[in-house]
């Protein structure tokens, strides 16, 4: 063959190479998600890019045969084509006896680089751009060709099925989507500035409320304004204007004894009207749900739609009362800050860079904001008072701190033995860490642990030494011990 023939054949190599790697980076790449939707758009090659998703044995294996068939030929007559360019040239300034050498060697390189190039590099390149338009624009030639070799394809699929599962490896591909996949795409999407910050806020809790039980959004016991059925009107009028809710619990004698609730909205209809009313009235007290504590914040959501309702009363194990719960608190976990109004928002910054904490606010709420890995055993607790607790080992007082993260916990406002309010500030040397002096409780579990390890060892040294030689020697490690 002339020279021309065998570059439009190279040429052709090169194109057929770029086919089959375009359309195996695309179909790895496709991703699912978009091509269901692009089959329920009516594209039917949309759909059958899915079925082979799901098979790919007989895919990969025509890709594989066209490659390694299109590179064993590229070689052949590159060899042939190049040669002859390369050759003359070199024997204008290379001797006689290794032109030949030389040109096979600068033949192969120049085929090389084209074939990596143009037929790997750049067409797999596009495909990963566009992993769906490549894909369905290359289905049917694909299956076509997988129709025509499918005798060899049906023996290297057989052989390959065989070795996998000799390897215990699944034959089908398990693209299954996890909320580690969802949380990454919206972080990229947030990262890129297609989600709004009030979106991935919201996103974000979304995928958290399978996770957070009920206590960690209700209104606690000590909170609840509830009505007694032996209350007259003027009580309860008082409680409704110093109180204002939507709607208040009704009790036979306590808390403990919840028979119904009151909705405000009939009470505000009959004020208006000027009726006195008794809570012992049969239809002014309604049912309410009452659920465990153990229920995630997700099925409360779905009992709340099944019972068509917005208000639960939360027990515990022995049957008492712990807290009630609303749509209104699941919401405001979901949306964060953007949800509360004036003088409801549970984190507010001041202008000297001090945050003012509600004491319920949700360790996650706090991880989120000041960009904290995680808390230290977060499972036990829920809020940032029970974070408190948890690295105080007591109940705290007001004036108590803790150093985490590079911020300062500090407890400002108690109310009995819960926490209120708390003031969290960052540290001008986080690596120090500066508790009370003395104070020990202020230290977190780790340091105390570290700090009785390093007694012992002071405590293990040998006998033989001297007391004077003992006393420099213990003397810093003593006043490491403290100064941590």
């Amino acid at each position: 063959m002339d020279f021309l023939t065998n570059l439009t054949l190279i040429i052709l190599l090169i194109i057929g190479a770029a086919y089959f790697a375009m359309s195996e980076i695309a179909l790895a790449g496709s991703r699912k998600v978009r091509l269901t939707s692009m089959a329920e758009d009516g594209d039917r090659r949309a759909a059958q890019v899915l079925q082979l998703k799901e098979n790919p044995g007989y895919f990969f294996s025509v890709v594989q045969v066209g490659i390694n068939l299109v590179a064993i030929l590229g070689g052949v007559v590159g060899e042939e084509v190049f040669g002859v360019v390369f050759e003359p040239v070199l024997a204008l300034f290379l001797p006689e006896q290794i032109v030949a050498g030389a040109s096979l060697t600068c033949s192969v390189a120049l085929v090389t680089v084209l074939f990596v190039m143009f037929a790997d590099l750049i067409p797999k390149r596009v495909a990963m751009s566009c992993p769906e338009q490549v894909a369905v624009r290359t289905i049917r030639s694909m299956l076509f060709l997988i129709w025509i070799l499918k005798p060899i394809v049906w023996l290297l699929t057989i052989a390959a099925n065989a070795i996998m599962r000799a390897m215990s490896v699944p034959l089908k591909n398990q693209d299954k989507i996890t909320n580690e996949d969802i949380m990454a795409t919206v972080e990229a999407g947030a990262a890129a500035g297609v989600i709004a910050p009030i979106e991935h806020t919201a996103i974000t809790n979304v995928m958290d409320l399978e996770s957070h039980l009920v206590p960690s959004a209700m209104t606690a016991r000590d909170s609840i304004v509830y009505f007694t059925l032996d209350e007259d009107y003027e009580i309860i009028a008082r409680k409704i204007s110093e109180t204002p809710h939507d709607k208040y619990l009704v009790c036979s004698t306590d808390i403990d004894h919840v028979i119904g609730c009151l909705d405000a909205k009939e009470l505000l209809t009959r004020y208006v009207n000027k009726e006195t009313f008794s809570l012992k009235e049969g239809d002014l007290v309604r049912p309410v749900i009452t659920i465990p504590d153990s229920l995630t914040l997700t099925e409360t959501l779905d009992l709340f739609k099944h019972e068509n309702s917005d208000f639960a009363v939360i027990i515990n194990e022995y049957g008492l009362t712990v807290g009630v719960i609303t749509l209104k608190d699941i919401m405001w976990l979901v949306m964060g800050n953007y949800f509360a109004t004036a003088g409801e928002a549970q984190m507010v910054k001041r202008a000297d860079g001090v945050w003012v904490i509600d004491g319920a606010t949700p360790v996650d709420d706090i991880e989120r904001q000041f960009d904290i890995e995680s808390m230290p055993e977060e499972e036990t607790y829920e809020t940032v008072a029970g974070f408190m607790m948890y690295m105080l080992r007591r109940v705290p007082k007001r004036g108590d701190h803790v150093d985490f993260a590079g911020y300062r916990f500090e407890v400002t406002s108690v109310a009995g033995f819960r926490i209120d309010q708390l003031h969290l500030k960052k540290l001008d040397h986080p690596s120090i860490r500066s508790p009370k002096s003395g104070d020990k409780t202020h230290e977190p579990r780790a340091d105390k642990a570290h700090a009785e390890k390093a007694a012992e060892k002071s405590a293990e040294k040998p006998a033989e030494k001297t007391a004077d030689k003992a006393a420099p020697e213990k003397a810093p490690a003593e006043e490491k011990t403290a100064s941590k």
